[in-house]
């Protein structure tokens, strides 16, 4: 089973108040609901033997001292990975260093891109354009989640654990000044929040490293309008998308480190009031309907 979503209120023919009952009060009360839909699939047969091309993307805005080090620690992938660096507008040497990385590196399968749009979401969408992988990777520059655990998210997407699968900063201890306090409280709130509406269990939803299939990417893509494009981190438009086409979202504990170069991006009360409106907005399209 991928979810169970509780919906009839009140079934009877009064219709201003039915439609009041069912499709807003409903959500808010579960447990009185009369009627339950659930979604389900066959468990896959994955043989042993298969395996995957992979793509990891790296999005990289003033993270010129991390460029070097994710390539070294970016362990190859099953048939082979390709790593796709999205340079961000950044103002230090970070575009540099990856055109210097990539030449000390031939070895490796590297693409390197400068971002037209703006945001990490929008770097993200862009390096998805041009991957050749069957599972795509997101890895934030910053390191925070170390590049030697990819291969335990490969191994959930391509076993058929999961359908998408997500990396979760809030089950191991952290290191100190890895996540401020506030930060970690609206962590945990937002993982609350996206329980209730997604209607599959979710711990982190603001974790930079998830993975899926580029298949499954493509569909969510595909349906985009549903939601609007108003994410600036991707993070939540993947979920949003995830979720209404009802992939199986797993949650993989991750060993989240404070970061050794540079410094965060995220202005917590801006994004984070921003974050706050998509979750509104999203459960006008996935909840109350």
């Amino acid at each position: 089973m991928v979810k169970a979503e509780p919906r009839i209120l009140l079934p009877a023919r009064a219709p201003v108040v039915v439609a009041f009952c069912n499709r807003w009060l409903a959500p808010a009360l579960r447990p009185l609901c009369l009627t339950v839909f659930l979604v389900a699939r066959p468990r896959p047969r994955v043989p042993a033997e298969r395996q995957y091309r992979c793509s990891v993307v790296i999005p990289a805005r003033n993270e010129a001292g991390n460029i070097e080090a994710a390539v070294r620690r970016t362990p190859e992938l099953g048939l082979g990975t390709e790593i796709i660096f999205i340079e961000g507008h950044s103002k230090d040497n970070t575009w540099e260093e990856i055109q210097r990385v990539q030449a000390k590196y031939p070895q490796r399968d590297i693409k390197i891109l400068k971002q037209q749009s703006k945001g990490k979401g929008g770097a993200v969408r862009e390096a998805f354009a041009v991957a050749t992988g069957d599972l795509l990777f997101i890895l934030d520059a910053d390191l925070t989640m170390p590049p030697e655990q990819l291969p335990k998210f490969y191994e959930v997407a391509r076993s058929g654990t999961g359908d998408f699968v997500n990396g979760v900063r809030l089950v191991y201890p952290l290191e100190e000044e890895a996540m401020r306090f506030f930060n970690m409280v609206a962590n945990k709130f937002f993982g609350l929040a996206f329980t209730w509406l997604l209607g599959q269990a979710l711990k982190d939803t603001l974790c930079g490293t998830k993975v899926l299939f580029r298949s499954d990417y493509e569909a969510i893509a595909r349906n985009r309008s549903y939601f609007g494009d108003f994410d600036p981190f991707g993070d939540f438009d993947l979920l949003f998308g995830a979720a209404k086409l009802n992939l199986r979202i797993v949650d993989l504990p991750i060993r989240y480190q404070a970061r050794t170069y540079g410094e965060t991006n995220i202005q917590r009360w801006r994004h984070g009031w921003l974050l706050l409106r998509m979750v509104v907005f999203a459960a006008t399209r996935l909840k109350f309907i």
